[in-house]
């Protein structure tokens, strides 16, 4: 959330800096148009950075679910198997 207040700050300044240079209407909107150029690539370079890690996080879950159902597979059939020698001897 400090990162978006931040980066809304940021925006804000070099909006109202570009917006009182002393520079042409033309060159004006070029310079907006490629900051918010870099700002747009900026975020899709950390929304992907975040699918990545929320990707593998997911992977790295699904992982250990299925360690663990293992485990708790292996001890069923062992007590099963432990209370069917019981039974027969």
């Amino acid at each position: 959330m400090r990162l978006i207040g931040f980066l809304t700050g940021v925006g804000a300044g070099i909006g109202v800096g570009m917006l009182l240079a002393p520079r042409t209407g033309e060159k004006t909107r070029k310079m907006i148009r490629g900051k918010a150029n870099e700002g747009a690539a900026y975020l899709r370079d950390r929304g992907n950075e975040v699918r990545d890690a929320a990707a593998e996080a997911i992977r790295d879950s699904t992982r250990k679910v299925a360690k663990g159902t293992e485990a708790v597979r292996a001890a069923v059939d062992a007590g099963r198997q432990a209370y069917s020698d019981t039974i027969r001897s």
